[in-house]
């Protein structure tokens, strides 16, 4: 199936963006309902020595099972069709995210939200690939862009909304409160993903795709996973491991797979072996640390510096956020008009990069100068936010140009592999060096220190690395 036309690319950018909303506010639900429990002693997490790591080992979790189904989620998309990957990833998602506000227990919530993870870990790549199946040439990078925008208004309303329906539901539920975001947010994902069967045209599958097939594929693989991450986490726990060791094996556990895909799956060694494709599989590494450390915890952030109300520092947090619909269409847009150009996405990519990371140190001065205005601090994660969307865009389009095009899922499914190593460390390591210097100075610090890091891995992309040629396309 090739980038035809007849096609109907809007309606399914549309379905997508929507998708990427339900997606990302189901991930970035934890942040906040953790910052809630800790300032309101709830049972779950009262009698923690260290709230904050422990908090931040709960994302880490998600981003456990999560991270593991990314080359799985491609490499089937590649097998069975993109559409069918997508929702079933909504409809898994939908289900397990119910179930985490129905159930009580710090066990059965962590399985649940590792099971959630290991759904939704199959959207991205799957998402990313059915958009370059179906979109004009010319036109990918603004596709992927505007579809990403969803993630922006997903990770606003998690950043928000989840504070509003916990306090909205304290009169009913009491501490329970917290349960709330899980059923409302866990109904409508089901809605989103029965609306995705009727209108993605099943005519966009692979010829002889089954969802039976696919359900079965990727339910093998993540039944392995949740045995493997659940009894990590008892043994670890039995031991009484700090936070920190116990995500550091789940990362090792990342790296195991990784060489386990090489030395089984040959036929995808051309997107694990080329040089500036796992270059910038590294490089978005710290950009996944940034988005996840500011997700998690950046309602916290900004209370603990400025002593404003969980609500307030939602709303200043949500700046970053909402920066994304202009920053990922334009990462797009900019994108698109380098592409033709020798190394045009690898040096635009660069700049925006090393802007970003310029943007996130001032952020970090002015928070640790001891300033704590609102409106200074809003405006500063305005901009910084609209680079860091814009950057991840150009990642996404340059993916699609340097891989292959027969392995393209699983290109996108590496590539957010690795780079959810960042999610999996960023929210426990940053809860450890909270809760051990008291304050969130050394976290923001490490987070600038790291993207910095990024631009040296961008600037050793090959040179001619990729330059896309133009093939005339009938609109």
């Amino acid at each position: 199936m090739g980038n035809s036309t007849t096609h109907p690319y809007k309606r399914v950018w549309g379905m997508l963006f929507i998708g990427w909303i339900v997606a990302y506010f189901d991930r970035t639900i934890t942040g906040p309902v953790v910052t809630w429990m800790i300032n309101n002693d709830v049972a779950l997490l009262q009698s923690a020595s260290n709230p904050y790591a422990l908090g931040g080992l709960l994302g880490s979790l998600f981003f456990a099972g999560y991270m593991l189904t990314q080359f799985p989620g491609g490499y089937f998309g590649d097998k069975y069709g993109y559409r069918n990957m997508v929702i079933l990833s909504i409809l898994w998602a939908a289900v397990t995210t119910l179930l985490t506000g129905l159930f009580h227990g710090l066990l059965v919530f962590i399985a649940l939200r590792v099971l959630t993870g290991l759904g939704e870990g199959a959207f991205y790549s799957n998402d990313r690939s059915l958009i370059a199946q179906v979109t004009p040439p010319k036109k990918v990078g603004l596709g992927m862009g505007i579809v990403m925008g969803g993630l922006s208004v997903g990770l606003t309303l998690g950043l928000v909304g989840t504070v509003y329906l916990i306090e909205w539901a304290v009169p009913f539920l009491g501490q329970d409160a917290w349960k709330s975001p899980f059923i409302i947010l866990g109904i409508i994902t089901l809605v989103v993903g029965i609306a995705m069967t009727i209108v993605i045209p099943k005519s966009m599958n692979k010829p002889g795709a089954q969802m039976k097939k696919t359900i079965f594929s990727l339910g093998s693989y993540s039944f392995i996973f949740l045995v493997i991450i659940m009894s990590i986490y008892m043994v670890t726990d039995k031991m009484q491991l700090s936070e920190g060791a116990i995500a550091a094996i789940f990362t090792l556990l990342a790296i195991a797979f990784i060489a386990y895909i090489y030395r089984t799956k040959p036929e995808v060694r051309p997107v694990l072996k080329n040089r500036n494709l796992l270059l910038l599989y590294i490089s978005a590494i710290p950009i996944m640390w940034h988005l996840w450390f500011y997700s998690f915890w950046s309602v916290s952030i900004v209370s603990d510096f400025n002593g404003s109300t969980l609500t307030t520092a939602a709303l200043v947090a949500s700046f970053n956020a909402v920066a994304g619909l202009i920053g990922f269409p334009l990462g797009g847009w900019i994108s698109d008009k380098v592409a033709y150009k020798q190394n045009g996405r690898r040096n635009i990519l660069f700049i925006l990069t090393a802007f970003f990371a310029l943007s996130v140190f001032a952020f970090t001065f002015y928070i640790m100068s001891g300033h704590g205005s609102l409106v200074i601090m809003s405006l500063i994660l305005f901009i910084s936010g609209t680079v860091f969307f814009a950057v991840q865009s150009i990642q996404h389009a340059f993916i699609s140009e340097l891989a292959p095009v027969e392995h393209r899922g699983s290109a996108f499914g590496l590539w957010n592999l690795i780079a959810e190593f960042g999610a999996l460390l960023s929210p426990v390591i940053s809860g450890v060096l909270r809760d051990s210097t008291g304050s969130w100075s050394s976290p923001l610090l490490l987070d600038a220190i790291l993207i910095a890091a990024s631009c040296l891995c961008i600037v050793s992309i090959g040179i001619g690395s990729a330059k896309l040629k133009l093939v005339p396309q009938s609109e």
